[in-house]
């Protein structure tokens, strides 16, 4: 089957551009440039979202070992920051392509102006015809606002920028039924259509990409598919077949179709890229109503409350467990939630004044967090 891809985003790891003997490798680094080059004269634009930093920066300070605390990590990566977005400018100007340099934080992206903002930016970069080279800014970047890693960060660019499908370069070939280096009847999974049904076999023992590897690679595949846009797990050493997208055609790897139930807009920014600022806890009947029949979540189904926002902040919707079944924004403060939770409309308002709606999150304004028909089943990221 033919498919149109106008806009991707590819990301590279750094297992992809390191040079054994340490910092990055000149031939991976021109092999991808080459093929977004390709891409571009064939009519299709690219984001790259490019780890390597830490890398590069060991390689200029000729530092044997990967600093272990966050403060030599983050200085190691100041000094290969610019040193990797140099040899990235030197290469496509070799194309005679102009690159750009886009540091992201979460906390960029956390707030809705400012996710416009970068939205607004990337899409300007595109029209001028410069390649967005986007990387999370770890200099600055602390554990509770970072976006984890790359694949996650692809996901989260591929949905800003409206991509049609991401390209996630690994060292292997894709996703495979068991561990290939040590299972010789392994074989690759060329199409996955259930995200939750493989699970096992990225994280199983033995797997080289465990935790950090190919689990987050199936998270960003579960994001980007939520959104709309199909993602394709290819080997770097595979890099030339890049070129076969602009005839509609897929390369040799493991792909994630679409999903059926796609967010998008407002919803996107809710479900990944808001930050939350509190958690609301509904008891079964709320969660049926919201999971099976799409309601909106009103007062009389909510049990409890959890951290402080005022109205208009984006919350977290947890069931009786702890499981998050959704966010949204809330169109009521914490403190008003706390005097309404488990009311009905008409008590919630005879006690609130300046508010004439029933809905405490209203559908418009909320994105599920868990799959309809796995209810019972982790799908968060």
């Amino acid at each position: 089957m033919s498919l149109a891809w106008h806009r991707i985003v590819l990301k590279i790891g750094s297992s992809s551009l390191n040079h054994p003997r340490g910092g990055i490798s000149e031939e991976a680094l021109a092999g991808i440039v080459s093929a977004i080059a390709g891409l571009k004269r064939d009519g299709v634009e690219s984001v790259l979202v490019s780890s390597g930093a830490v890398a590069a920066g060991m390689g200029k300070l000729r530092l044997k070992g990967r600093p272990r605390d966050i403060a030599g990590k983050q200085a190691v990566a100041a000094v290969g920051q610019g040193v990797l977005i140099e040899k990235y400018a030197a290469a496509f100007g070799r194309q005679g392509l102009t690159s750009a340099q886009v540091l992201l934080s979460r906390m960029d992206l956390a707030e809705a102006s400012r996710y416009r903002n970068a939205q607004n930016t990337l899409e300007r970069l595109l029209r001028l015809g410069a390649i967005p080279i986007i990387n999370e800014n770890d200099t600055v970047a602390v554990e509770e606002l970072c976006f984890g890693d790359n694949d996650r960060l692809s996901a989260v660019v591929a949905g800003l920028v409206h991509a049609d499908l991401l390209v996630v370069l690994t060292d292997v070939d894709g996703l495979y039924s068991a561990n290939p280096r040590t299972d010789p009847s392994a074989r690759l999974i060329e199409e996955v259509r259930d995200i939750a049904a493989v699970a096992g076999v990225a994280g199983g023992a033995g797997s080289r990409l465990g935790t950090g590897g190919m689990v987050s690679k199936l998270k960003a595949a579960r994001i980007s598919t939520r959104f709309g846009i199909g993602m394709l797990l290819l080997n770097s050493a595979r890099i030339s077949e890049l070129g076969s997208l602009a005839r509609g055609e897929r390369p040799y790897g493991t792909y994630f179709p679409p999903s059926g139930h796609r967010l998008s807009g407002r919803k996107r920014w809710i479900a990944y890229a808001g930050l939350s600022e509190g958690s609301i806890i509904v008891d079964e009947g709320a969660e049926r109503a919201l999971l099976d029949d799409g309601k909106s979540l009103l007062a009389s189904g909510i049990t409890g409350v959890e951290g402080e926002w005022e109205r208009k902040e984006l919350v977290r919707i947890v069931n009786g467990v702890g499981r998050e079944i959704g966010r949204g924004l809330a169109e009521l403060s914490s403190l008003e939630v706390q005097k309404v939770r488990g009311l009905h409309s008409e008590d919630m308002l005879a006690i609130l004044s300046g508010y004439s709606g029933e809905e405490v999150v209203h559908r418009d304004n909320l994105t599920l967090m868990v799959d309809r028909e796995r209810r019972h089943t982790e799908t968060g990221c």
